[in-house]
Formats: C-alpha cells, structure tokens, sequence
C-alpha cells in the first residue's frame, strides 16, 4: 500500500474538491454500502481516496468515528469481491480528524460488490447494469485503459514539461506549498513500481509522441469541399492541454472571426462556428481517443463548407446509440479526470447537448455524429438558409431520383465531396424529411419523400 497520507496531503487534495480519484464525505453515511460502492469504483478504475470528514463544499469539518462504526465500515470493505486491501485511518488536520479510505487500483478485476461492479467515470461512481456495460468493461479490464498503462522508459526527473506542469498548479489552484512529488502522487500518476502511467505522459510530458506515438493532432485546410488540394498541413505534439490550445489557434486563424464591443469592456470574439463547440469537440477527442489504434492520428479537417474533427474510436459498447448524448464512458478516465482539475470539461454526458446548443444559436445546422469506427463531428460553416447546402442537396436528390440503391462512396465521387460530406447532407436531409432509408445499411435503397 502507499504510505499514508499526511495533513499536509489532505491540505492539498481537498481544495481541489471531487475528482476521478477523490470523493469526500462530511459524514459516515446511514447506509454503510455507499462508502463501499465508492472504494469499489476507485479500485475497478485508477485508485483513489476517500475522505470522511469533508464537506462537499471542500471544508474540512472533521468526524468522530467510534470502534464499533469504525468496525461496521471496516466489514462492509470486506464485502467486495475478490478481497481488496484497503487502508483505513485518521489523520489529524488542525485539530480535526479526517478519517482516510486509501484504495489502489485493483490487480484482480474486476472487483464486485453485492454482484455489482462500479467503476470510477470522471468525479462519479457508476453501477454497471447491462450486458453491453459490463461486457465493456471485462475488454478493457483484459487491456488495461490505456491511461493506466505504464511508460516504462518515461524519465520523470528529465521528460515532464516543467513550465506546463506549473500553469496546471495554477489553473487547477493547488497551493504553492504543494510540491511537484505532491501533486503527481495525489493524482495517482505513479504506478506501485514507480513507473509513470501513459496518462501522466500524456498531459505532462515535454514530447508525449516520442513515447506514444498516437499522442499528435493533425490539422489540415483543403482547398474546396474535398480533399484533392492540402493547403496547410500542421502536426502538433506536446502534452494535451497545449495540443487543444495549439488547435484552437489555428483554426482561428482559418476561420471567419469578428469582433463585438460591449461597453467599456473588452471586444468579444464571436466565430462562425462557435468557439464552444469546438472546445468540446476537440476536448473529447482528446479525451476519448482508442490511443492503442496506432492505424490514425486524432485530425481536423478543414473545407470551405464545413469542419471535420475525427479521432479513432467509435462509441463503446457501454453506450448504447439512444443514451450518446447523455451518458460517457471514457476509455482514458485517468486523461478525463486530468482535464476535469482544469475545468476543461464538466458534468458527463452534457458534451453533446453544448455542442448542439451553441450550433442552434449561431444558426447553424446541426452537426453530424459518426460514432462507428472513426468518431466524427462535422460542423457547417454556412447557415442553413445558404444555397451551397442546397445546391449539393440538389445533386444528391437528382442521383437518388436516378437510382435509389446509389451507395455512399458513388454520390460522393459524382458530386466531388467526401464520403463523411455526403453522410453529413444525408442524415440531414432524412432529419429535415426530405428521404428516409428503407431496408438494411448494405442492400437497402434511399426513397424520397
């Protein structure tokens, strides 16, 4: 087990509230399993601590916690199957005692609580109830998450991105007493034989593609609506936080940007795909990468009529196609939980419906979602009401009048658009009604309505 936490530990870990290896209690709770259920969670996942004694406001309050309590908690541990050790103690932070529930991530997963497994997803606990979630999760288990993989030739001292791993201190507002040794312990970036994890690499090293060589995002502008002429091709490494702000920068330069004015305040930025959209987009590209596909890079794609952002990787088995939208199940929790210290993404699952909201008041077309194979967002860059959209629905309603088995592949090399373009104007024209699919993806045949 880890050595045990000191008050100086506590100090650091509790302003930084809940997280994926943090969950705070102000008291010991009535039902006795909750405690378990999280211990559960933390060891099917990255590990974790649990503080009893913390507000969820992040105060410390302290608890009395008598023998016989002590005793009922200790037995309700017991209950997770296979046995898991786990550390339980107080500590004494100004007078006050927090009592400590100190798990590592399990090494015989999955681990099962009253026939239920739990596994850790961002800040939350969630119980596994279906087939496909659990089945899921027995495919990762066989692999490892990517993140908690080890990086056996990482060199701590020499590889991490000191001035990063300081802006990251700062915008996750760790206090300056809190050293680096610190810190990447309470994040549980450490394996038990000292090895940093593939996701600690990820977000703090110096050059992450020179040990993972998936850790790149491409970007590239074509000229025109397809891909016969690059005229900018850009490969940017480094740890993740700065490969979104990298791709942010260079989108903004492609892209139309005007200024608004309030007040005596400072000039808005207003894009013609809304900045927000594109946060989420490329955060959960980042986040949600297959990183052991080494067959494609995570890519923008720039044309004159629209944005595409893919990264490999479609939605897990854990998400059924009704629930995208609404629940997450990452493949890089560890990645996640990282991006969550700074803000950079919030309540799971709401991803989605920000994208789609920002899209609709900026009076655009609603983006497209390819969740097989390749996970792709296209966004619009003209408005619905533009003619280039309709023009192009025109040629494809004329091919389809023409032969209603056309497949995918043949509209776009008649019409000179990409096969994702062509998904994109038909799953728009079926949500506007303008044709629907009869029959299976392979033999069926498109019917205009």
């Amino acid at each position: 087990m880890n050595k045990q936490l000191t008050p100086s530990d506590i100090e650091s870990i509790v302003p930084s509230g809940e997280g994926y290896n943090a969950e705070f209690k102000i008291r010991v709770p009535n039902k006795l399993k909750e405690l378990t259920e999280e211990v559960c969670a933390f060891a099917n996942a990255a590990g974790g601590v649990l503080l009893i004694g913390v507000s969820d406001n992040n105060v410390i309050q302290g608890v009395e916690i008598d023998n016989a309590k002590r005793s009922a908690i200790q037995n309700s541990l017991n209950e997770i199957n296979p046995h898991l050790p786990t550390e339980f103690y107080p500590v004494n932070v100004e007078g006050k005692t927090v009592w400590v529930i100190e798990v590592n991530t399990g090494t015989q997963k999955p681990y099962v609580l009253s026939g239920a497994i739990y596994v850790r997803q961002g800040s939350n606990t969630q119980k596994l109830t279906s087939v496909e979630q659990m089945r899921d999760f027995f495919q990762q288990s066989q692999r490892i998450y990517f993140d908690e993989a080890p990086c056996t030739n990482f060199n701590i001292k020499q590889d991490i991105d000191d001035e990063f791993f300081e802006e990251f201190r700062i915008d996750a507002q760790l206090s300056k007493t809190v050293n680096r040794k610190q810190i990447i312990n309470n994040l549980r970036l450490l394996l038990p034989d000292g090895n940093m994890k593939n996701g600690g690499v990820l977000f703090f090293a110096k050059a992450p593609e020179t040990f993972i060589d998936t850790a790149e995002i491409r970007c590239v502008a074509f000229e025109g609506i397809n891909k016969t002429q690059i005229i900018d091709d850009k490969i940017f490494g480094g740890p993740l936080l700065k490969q979104y702000q990298q791709t942010m920068q260079w989108l903004k330069g492609k892209l139309n940007v005007r200024y608004k004015i309030e007040g005596s305040g400072p000039r808005k930025e207003i894009w013609e795909i809304p900045e927000t959209a594109f946060k989420e987009a490329i955060i959960n590209a980042l986040s949600h990468r297959d990183y052991y596909d080494k067959g494609a890079r995570t890519t923008i794609e720039l044309f004159n009529n629209r944005v595409e952002i893919s990264n490999p990787g479609g939605l897990t088995s854990a998400i059924k196609p009704a629930e995208f939208g609404t629940k997450s199940h990452s493949r890089n929790p560890l990645v996640f939980g990282l991006f969550e210290w700074v803000d950079m993404v919030e309540k799971i699952g709401s991803g989605i419906s920000r994208i789609n909201d920002a899209m609709k008041d900026a009076k655009l077309a609603k983006p497209v979602f390819i969740t097989e194979g390749i996970f792709t967002v296209v966004f619009n860059r003209v408005t619905v009401e533009e003619t280039v959209e309709k023009t192009t629905m025109e040629k494809i309603i004329e091919l389809i009048r023409n032969n209603s088995t056309i497949t995918t592949k043949d509209i776009a090399d008649s019409i000179g658009i990409t096969a994702k373009g062509v998904e994109y104007q038909l799953a728009k024209m079926q949500e506007d009604k303008i044709l629907i699919r009869e029959g299976s993806k392979k033999s069926g045949n498109w019917k205009l309505l």
